[in-house]
């Protein structure tokens, strides 16, 4: 099954790449004192937060009824192409047509559910591992 990404989904794994990279930079920094673990989880927080905030969004359009759908628009090549950057992100956020079709579920949950609670989880276990002393991490 070959699924192209609508926009959303595009930047939801972005999100999800910026949390891989703070979780990756902050163990190879393996930072011992407790401000350095904080700004990591700070860093880790917001970007869950982002990519939570990116997923509930393509949720609440998947979640719209078929009437209420606003048009497909232009593909993300297109509008970077264009456009400056502010407003791509603007217009991408407001979401299409595109980001309304659901083509992949598990367990009665769509790939933008699980991406908010694996986003959740990983901000929540980021957050918990900063605040502990250093010789427990």
């Amino acid at each position: 099954l070959r699924v192209e990404p609508c926009p959303l989904c595009i930047f939801q794994r972005i999100g999800v790449a910026a949390i891989g990279v703070a979780f990756l930079v902050a163990a190879l920094h393996a930072p011992s004192g407790r401000g350095a673990a904080m700004s990591y989880g700070v860093l880790i927080t917001i970007a869950s937060l982002a990519t939570v905030g990116v997923a509930a969004r393509h949720l609440y359009i998947q979640w719209l009824p078929d009437g209420a759908v606003p048009a497909c628009g232009a593909s993300l090549d297109y509008l970077y192409k264009v456009f400056p950057i502010v407003d791509v992100i603007r217009k991408v956020l407001t979401g299409s047509g595109e980001c309304h079709k659901v083509t992949w579920t598990l367990l009665g949950l769509s790939m933008p559910g699980w991406v908010a609670i694996a986003a959740a989880a990983l901000g929540a276990w980021g957050w918990r591992v900063s605040l502990q002393p250093a010789r427990r991490r």
